[in-house]
């Protein structure tokens, strides 16, 4: 799935920190239980698509409950705001309904962030599940919340079968997730999930992060990412270089690297010179980008775990206490997500 960026630039003011919620863990899915899909980002009209997400669900032993914006098309984007917000609202309310899937990511999903009713999402606690786009909801939810949410497939993504086995261990298990990796490779000389240790360790704090993209587009507004005593992780997709580079040293002048206390760059597919033309008549790669930028860290950094636009992809709980151990390239759950 591709997200252009639309991203021009963007200011790097700090919202003034909020008083720490009490973090809420909503509840485990059954067998049996309603999933509310909504598309609060890009549309998704074709009902072929809409026919394969109901069977991705029900795929899991879940009901299907799809959203009333759900199949229509604003331009590029999946309804009016306000049609979107009614359906994020509706599905929190419903007492039928146990979780929330995003159908898709793409783009417009910022633009609900100071129209949602967070009382209302606070007092009626669900699994709530996306990524890419979803980012900005993520971050929102968690800062106003305190919610658990679980950046993870969205319902048209591939669901490789590393992919279903990580999305029911979290979302199906109320004991924590435990110990993630990469999946095991056929050819270890030319693994197709390559990982590298930038800085080597291991380091323990609550689990944050998601886009970078929405990460930076949401930098001085009231939803912006706090990271200090924080496990980070990143991710982005089609993204040259330069851009990296360029959102990158955002987070860096903003102080978002200050105070964490380790840092993963998940597999950012497709961050190459677009058609091999390159920007610039010299350009970097986005491997010394990252170390241009963020080599003199002192905290554990890895990169190339299996998060965000990739088919084999991992379900990780924001917010909850998670450790990195940059040497063996894994990320361990070490608190639970999700109440019985």
């Amino acid at each position: 799935m591709r997200r252009r960026s639309f991203l021009g630039a963007l200011p790097v003011a700090a919202a003034a920190a909020p008083a720490p919620l009490t973090l809420i863990r909503p509840k485990v899915l059954k067998p049996g239980d309603t999933v509310g899909l909504i598309t609060p980002s890009t549309y998704v009209s074709d009902p072929d698509r809409l026919l394969l997400a109901r069977r991705t669900i029900e795929y899991f032993g879940l009901k299907a409950k799809f959203g009333q914006a759900v199949g229509k098309r604003d331009g590029y984007l999946g309804g009016p705001i306000q049609d979107r917000v009614a359906d994020i609202h509706r599905m929190f309310e419903d007492p039928e309904v146990n979780a929330i899937f995003c159908v898709r990511g793409g783009y417009g999903a910022a633009m609900l962030l100071d129209r949602l009713d967070y009382d209302l999402i606070r007092r009626h606690p669900k699994i709530f599940l996306g990524y890419s786009d979803i980012t900005a909801l993520h971050l929102g939810i968690h800062r106003k919340c305190g919610l658990v949410t679980f950046h993870g497939p969205v319902t048209l993504s591939r669901f490789t079968d590393f992919t279903q086995a990580n999305f029911r261990k979290a979302l199906f298990d109320a004991r924590p997730i435990g110990k993630l990796t990469n999946p095991p490779e056929s050819n270890t000389l030319r693994p197709r999930h390559f990982t590298r240790t930038m800085k080597g360790g291991k380091a323990s704090g609550p689990l944050v992060g998601g886009n970078l993209s929405l990460i930076c587009s949401t930098m001085g507004t009231p939803f912006e990412i706090e990271t200090e005593g924080k496990i980070l992780f990143i991710e982005d997709v089609d993204e040259q270089p330069y851009s990296m580079d360029r959102m990158l040293t955002h987070l860096r002048l903003a102080g978002k690297f200050n105070g964490i206390k380790g840092l993963v760059i998940g597999e950012c597919a497709d961050c190459v010179p677009r058609d091999f033309k390159p920007s610039f008549d010299s350009t970097f790669s986005l491997g010394e980008v990252l170390d241009n930028i963020l080599g003199d860290l002192k905290v554990p950094v890895v990169t190339g775990l299996t998060i965000g636009h990739t088919d084999d992809q991992l379900t990780l709980p924001l917010g909850v206490a998670a450790t990195l151990d940059a040497d063996e390239a894994s990320l361990t759950i070490d608190e639970p997500a999700l109440t019985e």
